[in-house]
């Protein structure tokens, strides 16, 4: 057993060692995670000579001095001393001193290779070359002090570069080894192992296509804009992000679109075939999606049309709505690729005639639902979704199961100057708002067209929703390890009110302003993307169910309160109290989404408004009425969404409310109500700024979850 035991602690002995001598390399890290090199910085106040005997005590390279000096001609503090032949090897050529100038000054750190090479001078003299400098200094003379104010940042020469060649040249960890000797050492009276920092030049990056100075939503020509200049000046371009346009096609060879085009991202399910080129007719009716697509990735500086959001951002398209269209159809299409797409845009949906009731089926919800709990290796497939154009039939995007889902982020329009567009729906599923145009007269959308050609007319929803899926794919630039929520708590955040105008704006639970227009405001690509930089992982979704209302069963001959069902009034209010699951797994303290899901029967079903107001007090109007509504089927089994509560505490009296603003004679019956509420446990308004942790991926997920042999009954989405 001896053996054996001592065998152990030889292991242990050599493993302890090694973690104190050795650096971690660098892998998967937090975002935020120090990256450590392989210099130090010193303080040894007895000069150069004896931070060069340390050097060769520890077995560091001396690099020179820290601060600025001038220099007239000599050998700097610590330099080797030519060789004894006088030759050197003149392997670095960089600019020679005139005979008349031989004076040189180095600013910061001087010497930055391990030894200076060799070159040969004017008239025969040998000169050192320190190739980062990018000066050669001749060998006699000395070094002598500047009196100009730039030298007195360290004007008392004590503090030295090292380097070790024994080191990692990135680790996530100090090198405890090197850092235990020099603390050591009674001469050392500061040290610092360098790390890496993260610079970036803060010149505004204005694109030179001729088209961008079109683009007053993006340059500054309209205020706020949407701040994605600022953004682009931080390094960022979407580089690494796949976006993947669903529509009607895309022309993958159009100029602006060709370099960033991603085969992968793409496909035809119309024809099911992999290319997804666009059908072109007399009308362009195909041109949809391949305006879409340039607004989030057509190419910057190629000198043709204007530049996309995210220029950088990797662009797919897939052709679903320019034929027969099904469930199976929009699955398989939602479901293309989720380990290799981000985010998928789509600008369509259902009939937006102010009298439709229609979302997605059970495949297509399938897909969804998949997407975000396996998509990006776990994080979730980034749906954006654009709201609806049915403003002018007075319809109402929560009516549509698509805008209306929790997995979609909803987003609406507004024009240049801030106000309601004429083909804007209202709703409480809105999250967010961006720029579209409104009457004729309003500038419009800048984008690649059918034809290599560009357009300046591109609008509606349809244009609002790419720009932030653009804008979106720079924020998963900045942090790619955002969840889909993550990024929808972000969304939120980032939106403001700003100039938006509106008679709806109010005040929630927890002070943010919100509209059933605009959702909580216009998006804010800089502050999108400073916010998720930093953001630390929601924790896990929590849902919490609450029956209210059934169809009576019986229950020893009675009905459990609650349970039966009701009459509709001119005014019905049904009250319940809900302690969010409280002392239960799935307790929610924050909302995130709040679901109403509603069977009822109404003679005129356009005639009647439904809300809900939270215990917190607020109001926000589910559907508002719709004139052109006269169905009497009422609502089956139908699901509305609101996110107008988003952080409230969901614990109190909640009230539905079933409004009649129609014909007084209206009847109708509420059979069943229950409350969806999605949500944390933690309490988000009380989230301190941090880091954001960063782990490595799940397991990934089938690339095509539905076969393509699923045929469903054919639908017809409306382009937006």
């Amino acid at each position: 057993m001896r053996p054996a035991r001592t065998a152990l602690w030889l292991r242990l002995a050599v493993a302890l060692g090694l973690a104190l001598v050795g650096p971690l390399p660098v892998g998967w890290s937090s975002a935020r995670a120090p990256i450590y090199v392989s210099s130090w910085a010193v303080r040894v106040s007895q000069g150069y000579r004896e931070a060069e005997r340390l050097a060769r005590k520890f077995g560091f390279v001396y690099l020179g001095q820290v601060g600025g000096t001038r220099w007239t001609g000599g050998a700097g503090p610590g330099r080797p001393q030519t060789p004894a032949d006088g030759r050197g090897t003149p392997d670095v050529q960089k600019p020679q001193p005139t005979p008349a100038s031989t004076s040189f000054r180095f600013w910061g750190l001087w010497g930055a290779t391990e030894a200076p090479t060799w070159a040969p001078g004017g008239g025969g003299a040998s000169q050192r070359c320190w190739p980062v400098l990018g000066h050669c200094m001749s060998e006699p003379g000395a070094m002598l002090a500047d009196t100009s104010p730039r030298s007195q940042i360290f004007p008392d020469g004590q503090y030295f570069h090292l380097r070790h060649r024994g080191v990692v040249q990135q680790s996530l960890t100090p090198h405890w080894g090197h850092c235990l000797r020099l603390k050591k050492d009674p001469k050392v009276q500061w040290f610092e192992q360098q790390t890496l920092r993260r610079r970036v030049k803060r010149s505004l990056v204005v694109p030179t296509d001729p088209w961008f100075p079109k683009q007053w939503y993006m340059n500054n020509k309209v205020q706020p804009d949407l701040n994605i200049l600022q953004v682009w000046s931080q390094g960022l371009s979407g580089q690494g992000v796949v976006v993947s346009v669903l529509d009607d096609g895309i022309e993958k060879d159009h100029p602006d679109l060709w370099a960033n085009y991603d085969p992968l991202a793409s496909y035809d399910f119309n024809d099911y075939d992999p290319d997804p080129q666009p059908r072109y007719t007399p009308s362009d009716e195909n041109r949809h999606g391949t305006r879409c697509a340039g607004e989030v990735a057509a190419m910057a500086n190629n000198g043709f049309c204007g530049t996309g959001v995210a220029y950088n951002a990797r662009i797919g398209g897939v052709r679903m709505l320019d034929g027969t269209i099904t469930d199976v159809i929009e699955a398989q299409s939602l479901s293309l690729q989720p380990q290799h797409i981000h985010i998928y845009s789509a600008s369509w949906g259902p009939e937006d005639d102010g009298r439709t009731v229609d979302g997605p089926g059970i495949l297509t919800r399938e897909a969804f639902r998949r997407g975000v709990t396996k998509g990006r290796g776990g994080l979730g497939t980034l749906f954006v979704w654009a709201s609806g154009n049915g403003g002018l039939h007075y319809d109402n995007c929560n009516c549509d199961g698509y805008t209306n889902s929790i997995h979609t982020l909803s987003v609406g329009s507004t024009t240049e100057h801030g106000r309601v567009p004429w083909y804007s729906e209202a709703c409480a599923s809105t999250l967010t708002t961006t720029y579209s145009s409104g009457v004729a007269t309003d500038p419009q959308i800048v984008t690649t067209d059918l034809h290599h050609q560009c357009t300046d007319k591109h609008t509606g929803t349809s244009a609002s929703a790419p720009l932030a899926a653009g804008m979106i794919a720079l924020a998963l630039e900045a942090n790619p390890f955002l969840t889909w929520r993550d990024m929808q708590h972000l969304v939120v955040r980032a939106s403001r009110p700003a100039q938006l105008q509106a008679e709806d704006w109010r005040t929630n639970g927890v002070g943010r302003q919100v509209s059933h227009h605009y959702g909580y405001g216009l998006l804010d690509a800089r502050l999108l993307v400073d916010m998720a930089r930093t953001w630390l992982p929601t924790q896990p979704q929590q849902k919490c169910v609450v029956r209210i209302v059934h169809t009576p069963t019986p229950a020893g001959g009675a009905l459990t309160p609650h349970a039966a069902p009701s009459p509709i009034l001119p005014l019905t209010q049904v009250r319940k109290n809900v302690s969010a699951c409280a002392g239960r797994a799935n307790y929610i303290r924050s909302l995130e989404h709040v679901q109403v899901q509603l069977s009822l029967s109404y003679s005129r079903r356009g005639d009647l408004e439904i809300s809900l107001t939270s215990p917190m007090g607020t109001r926000s109007t589910l559907v508002a009425i719709r004139p052109l509504d006269v169905s009497g089927q009422g609502y089956n089994n139908w699901i509305f969404m609101s996110t107008h509560f988003w952080d409230e505490d969901p614990r109190g009296l909640w009230t539905l409310g079933l409004e009649n603003k129609g014909y007084y004679f209206n009847t109708g019956t509420l059979y069943r109500y229950t409350l969806l509420l999605y949500g944390t446990a933690e309490d988000m308004t009380a989230r301190p700024p941090g880091p954001q942790n960063a782990t490595a991926p799940p397991t990934p997920w089938a690339t095509s979850a539905f076969p393509t042999a699923l045929r469903g009954t054919a639908s017809t989405p409306s382009r937006r």
